[in-house]
């Protein structure tokens, strides 16, 4: 399963000449900054720095793309919570326990924990794909559409578990979310819920009603308060309680293993990634926990939770981008094009002709997250600093900074509206306690089901049999069935038990 030949080739490449690492430490910095400024996506850095690697080699370019990705997923985390604006959609459930934390003047552990489980997050990741990106590579092969479907449906029952004040609510602007995520042209080219409004044709701009929900809508609620943070002493940067987030972060190990787990495999779903698995790997650690009502109160279970499972998506979505030629997502699709730009086609056949490639990279992957350490520790104090900025400063500017960002992503006006008008529907949510998270949830994964579902009912004629021929569809519904039920069911199992010992 492992060519050492090809191993120790890899090495060679990575050390036989410092010039690889030149662009490792910069790569870092950049992803870090895009990752922690809302409105800056990840694939954004990626596609702007991309005409540089014209002029590095592949190895050279390949580490400097893939340090960007490395930064930018602990990056996200940090706006997600110090102010509860998710960077991605892939730290989204980071902010539901960090920012709570933040809160409670607990901001410097809540940043360590983040760090720590992305760091040994994106190592547990990329160990796996070094150990398993063969089988991972076939295993992505047998999905079709109808096991994306489930896995995006498994997505989609998290609606239930990120409940406002009642579980209906919860539902029902889970609902709201999922019909807002299909505006626009189907992929039958039916165009739906535009209201006759040509700027809606291409539906609404998900980052932009995200920026909107979370983070506008949030900083309303704060409008008259003096600081994020009220205790002047729980405000000051102490390097020492961020080394307790590190010791907290690694006290839950199976929290990060199970979450790492969860982020290898679904980050390898093209189109699925990060932005579900962080949802997955949360739901699943406050269903198996002892006290699941603590969660989105701060607690660090729930940080460990979310970046773990965003760190390990990274790798996945590597497994399928050099083990088939296909990206998980957008920065994986902007590194396909640096393969382009080197005359570069990923797939089996690059796997087994350029097998030392594949280990320099992973290699190299490794050397990065430790860096990520370093250089994250030398940010996170720089970074903190925001909760001490009064609000009467701080609101204008993060509202400037998501209206700019918005802009720059849609390259008109369309991005700016999203967020203005979604800021006023994200306060209204919170004002009568509708769930915020699942209607996000909503907007990112119902497009991608529709479609998906859409492509099932064409392969299988409308023939609901179709499902019975498909055991990873099966084994998938299964494993939903058991997240959802699986508890009750063996309560109600030793209840009986009980009962008849009795």
């Amino acid at each position: 399963m492992i060519d050492f030949v090809a191993v120790e080739q890899g090495l060679a490449l990575l050390f036989t000449s410092f010039s690889p690492w030149m662009v490792v430490v910069p790569g870092i910095v950049i992803g870090l900054i895009f990752g922690a400024t809302p409105g800056l996506q990840i694939s954004m850095a990626m596609a702007i720095f991309l005409p540089m690697t014209l002029y590095m080699d592949f190895v050279q370019a390949m580490l400097f793309l893939t340090a960007i990705f490395t930064g930018g997923s602990f990056g996200s985390g940090i706006p997600a919570i110090l102010m509860n604006i998710p960077g991605t959609s892939s730290a989204i459930a980071t902010a539901f326990d960090g920012y709570p934390m933040a809160r409670q003047g607990k901001h410097n552990q809540a940043l360590g924990v983040a760090l720590v489980s992305s760091v040994l997050g994106t190592l547990m990741g990329y160990v796996i794909l070094f150990v398993m990106i063969q089988p991972l590579s076939l295993m992505v092969l047998k999905l079709g559409p109808a096991e994306m479907f489930a896995v995006i449906l498994w997505g989609m029952t998290l609606i239930a578990s990120l409940k406002g004040e009642q579980v209906l609510k919860g539902l029902m602007a889970g609902f709201v979310g999922l019909l807002i995520g299909t505006i626009g042209f189907n992929e039958l080219g039916m165009a739906r819920g535009t209201m006759g409004q040509t700027y809606l044709l291409d539906g609404v701009p998900v980052i932009p009603a995200m920026m909107g929900m979370f983070a506008a809508s949030e900083l309303f609620k704060l409008a008259n308060k003096g600081f994020i943070v009220e205790s002047k002493a729980s405000r000051k940067v102490k390097l020492g309680e961020i080394f307790q987030g590190f010791k907290l972060a690694v006290r839950y190990p199976w929290v990060m293993i199970r979450g790492g787990l969860i982020g290898v495999f679904v980050g390898a779903v093209p189109g699925v990634g990060s932005s579900v698995s962080n949802l997955l790997s949360y739901v699943e650690t406050q269903r198996r926990d002892e006290d699941p009502a603590s969660f989105g109160k701060g607690n660090p279970k729930g940080v460990v939770a979310s970046e773990s499972a965003n760190s390990t998506s990274e790798a996945g979505s590597m497994a399928t981008l050099l083990a088939l030629g296909i990206p998980g997502g957008g920065a994986t699709a902007v590194m396909l094009a640096a393969f382009a730009m080197h005359n570069i086609t990923g797939g089996p056949q690059f796997i087994r002709q350029q097998t030392d490639v594949v280990y320099a990279i992973i290699f190299a992957n490794f050397a990065q997250v430790f860096l990520l350490l370093v250089i994250g520790l030398l940010f996170i104090p720089l970074l903190a600093n925001i909760i001490k900025v009064p609000m009467r400063y701080l609101i204008p500017s993060v509202l400037v900074l998501a209206v700019m960002g918005s802009f720059g992503l849609t390259g008109n006006m369309t991005g700016p509206v999203t967020v203005l008008v979604f800021a006023v529907v994200g306060w209204i949510f919170r004002h009568y306690g509708y769930s915020v998270p699942a209607a996000v949830i909503g907007m990112l994964l119902g497009a991608m089901a529709e479609k998906s579902l859409l492509h099932s009912y064409q392969i299988s004629g409308g023939d609901l049999a179709y499902v019975l021929e498909r055991p990873v569809t099966l084994l998938i519904l299964a494993l939903l069935l058991v997240s959802l039920f699986g508890k009750r069911l063996l309560g109600l199992v030793r209840g009986r038990k009980t009962a008849a010992g009795a």
